[in-house]
């Protein structure tokens, strides 16, 4: 199967050669991406990011698993198959002991991948595949990347201070956040968050209404269900609507954004090796 000698921009569907140096229209930097464009594109308004996490997640999920041995959990439903805690540290768990304890400030990237039980990747998975879609055709795939990444970091970072501050006995014991965290949900809400900034910034009352939804539905589980990370939830959601400010979603995704969203995923994929090779405090 030969590849085509021209393709769509995908920042502004002008027709261009596969290996054209810049749109002519939109001046985005090799908008054919020498010819894998069209290949790309068949996989999704999100080229595929969507599979990538579950897929990423679920064998993260399996490896903490194995590597917990007999200390899986299988008492109570959201505890059930859940790995143990020091499986879940040597795989880039993040939160207050991590990151100030141990030093393993990088697992503000790896968490995001990480999952403490069949039911808690289960629901995350499922609002992975419902929501970054929609987010990629809305900003396009590079900066769905870049928000999920971004996310993960301030939604982790403040779980992980406020929690070090009621430790440290600055904050009421109730308010902290979690010692150890992790879990997808905190990249989840900032693409939420951008959602909640492209209905502010497009005018569309609809979608703005549909992420405030999930966002008080959210909330409210947190403050139901035990073991919720409501810090890094606010976090996650901040992260995705304070970048997503930055991204400005009625202007085309450029070149760089691609390119940006490439190193994003190349650091979540160092910060999980880190926590694996390194030992903890190292």
């Amino acid at each position: 199967m030969t590849r085509p000698s021209s393709v769509l921009c995908p920042s502004c569907g002008t027709l261009v050669g596969v290996r054209d140096a810049q749109c002519l229209t939109c001046g985005r930097r090799y908008p054919g991406m020498f010819g894998f464009a069209h290949l790309l594109r068949s996989l999704g308004d999100d080229m595929g990011f969507t599979t990538i996490v579950m897929f990423a997640c679920g064998a993260l999920f399996l490896a903490t698993l194995a590597a917990s041995g007999q200390g899986v959990g299988t008492s109570g439903i959201l505890s059930f198959l859940s790995p143990s805690i020091p499986s879940l540290l040597r795989f880039g768990a993040s939160g207050a002991a991590p990151v100030f304890a141990y030093g393993r400030w990088w697992t503000v990237l790896s968490a995001a991948w990480l999952h403490g039980g069949i039911l808690h990747i289960l629901f995350n998975m499922m609002a992975v595949r419902n929501i970054a879609p929609a987010v990629a055709h809305l900003y396009g795939p590079g900066r769905t990347v870049i928000i999920y990444t971004v996310a993960s970091v301030t939604g982790f970072l403040l779980s992980s201070a406020v929690s070090a501050a009621a430790i440290l006995g600055y904050l009421p014991g109730f308010l902290g956040g979690a010692g150890i965290t992790l879990g997808a949900s905190a990249s989840i809400m900032g693409l939420v968050g951008a959602l909640w900034y492209y209905g502010r910034r497009g005018g569309s009352s609809f979608i703005s209404q549909q992420a405030k939804g999930i966002v008080i539905s959210i909330a409210v589980m947190g403050f139901i269900l035990p073991g919720i990370d409501n810090w890094a939830h606010l976090g996650g959601l901040a992260g995705g609507y304070g970048i997503s400010v930055l991204l400005d979603p009625l202007r085309p995704e450029r070149g760089d954004h691609v390119l940006l969203a490439m190193g994003c995923l190349a650091a979540s994929l160092a910060a999980v090796v880190a926590s694996v090779l390194l030992p903890l405090g190292g």
